[in-house]
């Protein structure tokens, strides 16, 4: 940290904007870092060590910044205050199916923790009787916990409607 004004020297010279300089400065300090955890500053025994170590993280400053500035999101990076005036047409989910997912995530909340637990754990990579195993009851209950759970839903949604 004591050479920070030599990175951050780096970094505006580089053409990083004001915006993401922290950012870079951030990732420069951590690559430095990992490289020196890694045994890649190796200095020689006749330099200054300051010397050495400021153009030593000139050069981590130097590739990390030309690394952002050449990162396919910098280069195609645009800022706009409406990005979605400039969309053609209609981006994602109709709004019949985003009212439908709401009901749906309203009749979950309304559900009792332990129904909702079981609806999510369909959701899981792990199966069903691992969930059991886990929570120290049999397959049978845990299976009978899931099936209780989807009546009370439906009966929620039919309500709802």
């Amino acid at each position: 940290m004591a050479e920070r004004s030599v990175i951050m020297a780096v970094i505006v010279a580089s053409g990083v904007p004001a915006r993401d300089r922290a950012d870079v400065f951030q990732n420069v300090v951590m690559g430095a870092w990992r490289s020196v955890k890694r045994g890649l500053y190796r200095p020689a025994p006749w330099d200054d060590p300051r010397k050495a170590l400021r153009a030593w993280l000139y050069s981590v400053a130097r590739h990390l910044c030309m690394h952002y500035v050449n990162s396919a999101y910098v280069r195609r990076c645009v800022l706009d205050p409406m990005p979605l005036g400039r969309l053609r047409g209609i981006v994602g989910p109709d709004l019949h199916a985003q009212i439908e997912a709401r009901e749906v995530l309203e009749a979950l909340a309304d559900l009792k923790p332990w129904q909702r637990e079981a609806l999510l754990v369909v959701d899981q990579p792990a199966s069903l009787v691992a969930y059991a195993k886990a929570r120290g009851m049999s397959p049978g209950t845990a299976a009978s916990r899931l099936r209780i759970a989807r009546e009370a839903l439906a009966l929620k949604l039919r309500r709802r409607r």
